[in-house]
């Protein structure tokens, strides 16, 4: 027994209020687009457009796994064996960086490098070619997803390669093994036990990107699943055919989740004495390791040195002065204030509930919401925010409300989307911590709020507030349910900064590009940043 009897009624309340309430949530959504599935303009179940919108989802999912997987592997190894260099764990931290980025902002640097007037396209001109590189349509949707998945790749993998037992280094250079036979027989028996996993999530992230392909599709013909919805509901008002792509997106996202779940397998861990990594085949491979990672920091540090430089070229002084940005700054900061703290109270009995349903004088309800809980906390991957938010817009016309209850609804829905990534941070920490202290504490009979000031929060501190940190940074740069409910009385900063893009107003956009990342940036990096990673004083390159 780990909770006071007091301490087991509060979790079993606030899991069921945590429970019932999000269910009712994304519930209400559900019957709402099950109740417009009938309705609209008689147009037949699946026409030559959905069926064309979901081969382009999937097929540019595909291309974009197939480029940052094959991409990731050269600079994981590179990384993995280039171990003493003072700029890796540089390249490392730069990776960390367009996870803390909005899909928004990075759009708008990849325009920038990528684009008609781009640096790219002028460096073309300059080797005489006269055809410029697109951004819009299929290959710029690639370039922006490359550019968020490659390095989260990069990281799995390296991760994944730096739990290779320093034994087996040793022997492979003992044994003189070259290059194609270490990635044979040591790196890939490694990396093909991931790369599913790792795959399988690239694919559900670009399948569910509604930001990247909304504002570098370029048109119809490179709409994905969730744009299709937002232009049924924004441009046609078609709710039938909007009903119809979000149960095509459920049945999508549910298939993917099915699939990543049969695929992800926890690593193998090999017998190890614990000795310190030493690559004895970094120098052989000093110069192309080299190229790879000049390569991969030119690639993922380009938008955002542009997007820098076009947001200190803009008129801060006009804008300073603009009241729609000093109302759109104030509601993205409640909403993400609002919504990381909604996710924090829900994550709490979605980490603690199942503990108490593991005791054995655990009730039948009690177990039962043991095992609901977790699932309900990623019940936002099965239901993606696009598809909840069009259930509730079309919910709330009906009373003629629409924009009077958008924040609220963007704040749900911005907590569930932060949900399972609260729940990740909180749930091993805290259970690490129930073993150490709980029984303990119960005995000294320290429970409730005194337990939670004097033992949890000063142990649990830091995971509380990357959490948090991290659920406002998601917040703020979320433009996927703004966009549903977008108008005039209710803007943010990504809906604000896309208005300006559309509108091509681009020095501002530029400006309000740059706020909007510094602070999801300042809010996402101190947390990455802090732990160092893995360098091994002593080891060779």
């Amino acid at each position: 027994m780990i909770f006071a009897r007091a301490e087991r009624r509060t979790l079993r309340i606030a899991g069921g209020l945590a429970l019932g309430g999000v269910l009712a949530f994304v519930g209400a959504a559900t019957i709402v687009l099950l109740g417009h599935a009938g309705g609209g303009s008689g147009a037949p179940l699946f026409d030559t457009y959905i069926g064309r919108v979901a081969q382009f989802t999937l097929m540019q999912a595909a291309l974009s796994t197939l480029l940052s997987i094959v991409l990731a592997i050269p600079v994981a190894r590179a990384l993995a064996r280039q171990r003493s260099f003072r700029g890796r764990v540089w390249i490392i931290r730069l990776s960390v960086v367009p996870l803390g980025l909005p899909a928004l902002v990075a759009a708008l640097g990849v325009i920038e490098i990528w684009g008609r007037q781009g640096v790219v396209n002028d460096l073309l001109r300059l080797a005489g070619l006269q055809n410029p590189v697109s951004v819009y349509g299929l290959a710029g949707i690639l370039i922006a997803h490359v550019f968020f998945n490659l390095p989260l790749a990069a990281r799995f993998l390296l991760a994944a390669l730096d739990r290779i037992p320093p034994e087996y280094w040793l022997s492979s250079a003992n044994l003189g093994m070259r290059s194609g036979a270490v990635f044979r027989l040591i790196e890939w028996p490694v990396i093909r036990r991931v790369l599913p996993g790792i795959a399988g999530l690239v694919f559900m992230l670009c399948v569910t990107s509604f930001t990247i392909a909304l504002t570098l599709g370029g048109g119809p013909a490179a709409s994905t699943i969730e744009v299709a919805i937002y232009q049924a509901l924004r441009f046609d008002f078609d709710p039938a055919r909007a009903v119809l792509l979000a149960f095509l997106q459920i049945a999508v996202t549910a298939i993917l989740l099915w699939l990543i779940s049969l695929l992800a397998h926890p690593p193998e861990e090999g017998m190890t004495a614990g000795r310190a990594i030493r690559r004895f085949d970094g120098r052989r491979h000093r110069l192309a390791d080299g190229l790879v990672l000049v390569a991969f920091t030119l690639f993922t540090a380009a938008p955002l040195a542009a997007t820098l430089a076009s947001g200190l070229a803009a008129d801060f002084g006009r804008l300073a002065l603009d009241p729609l940005l000093h109302r759109a700054l104030l509601t993205s900061l409640a909403i993400s204030l609002a919504s990381a703290g909604l996710s924090l109270a829900i994550a709490l009995p979605v980490v603690l509930v199942p503990r108490v349903a593991e005791a054995g004088a655990a009730g039948l309800a009690t177990r039962l919401m043991g095992r609901a809980l977790p699932a309900v906390g990623s019940l936002i991957l099965l239901v993606p925010p696009v598809v909840v938010a069009t259930g509730w817009f079309l919910m709330l016309r009906i009373f003629g409300e629409t924009g009077r209850f958008a924040p609220a609804v963007v704040t749900v829905l911005n907590a569930l989307m932060a949900l399972p990534f609260v729940v990740r941070v909180l749930e091993p920490a805290y259970r690490t911590h129930l073993s150490r202290t709980a029984r303990l504490a119960l005995s000294l009979g320290v429970t409730g709020w005194q337990r939670f000031s004097w033992i949890d929060w000063p142990a649990l501190k830091k995971p509380f507030l990357t959490a948090f940190a991290f659920a406002m940074a998601l917040s703020l740069g979320d433009l996927g349910a703004v966009a549903i409910f977008g108008a005039e009385g209710f803007v943010t900063l990504p809906w604000l900064l896309f208005s300006r893009m559309a509108s091509y107003r681009t020095a501002d956009a530029a400006g309000i590009a740059l706020i909007l990342g510094v602070l999801c940036l300042l809010l996402t990096l101190p947390s990455t940043t802090s732990e160092r990673p893995t360098e091994r004083p002593g080891s060779d390159a």
